[in-house]
């Protein structure tokens, strides 16, 4: 991601916006993903349970720690992804394993601010990523 403020900073600035800004924050971080490649959007790394498609793919760095590339076909939804990855992105597959994703996103308090379509497949990525996690520890 490029030009991304840290999670804390992003919860101080949520905390002052609007639903609608709150929006177009989240369509912002969506658009600052690192581009994720057409080739590794395929069922394999598709999300299950996501109203929205969802790509997650992950890659081990030189020294182990783990880079995800993660895309969606719609521009919140993507923005929610990169709110996930701002929480474990190359860090080691330990320290993403003991993160609590969940309580890092809590602030942001995605589940009152969005329709639960959007929010449904939050645990599913996290999920995916803490699987993917475990298998490299």
């Amino acid at each position: 991601m490029t030009d991304v403020p840290a999670l804390a900073d992003l919860q101080e600035e949520c905390e002052f916006l609007d639903a609608d800004d709150r929006y177009r924050l989240l369509i912002d971080l969506g658009r600052a993903l690192e581009p994720m490649p057409d080739a590794l959007k395929t069922d394999a790394t598709l999300v299950r349970g996501c109203s929205a498609a969802v790509w997650v793919y992950p890659t081990v760095l030189d020294d182990g720690r783990l880079h995800f590339l993660a895309d969606s076909n719609a521009a919140i939804t993507k923005g929610i992804i990169a709110l996930v990855l701002l929480t474990v992105q190359d860090q080691t597959p330990a320290v993403i394993s003991a993160a609590d994703i969940e309580g890092a996103l809590a602030p942001f308090d995605l589940k009152n601010q969005l329709s639960s379509n959007r929010t449904q497949g939050i645990p599913n990525m996290i999920a995916l990523i803490r699987q993917t996690a475990d298998r490299y520890s």
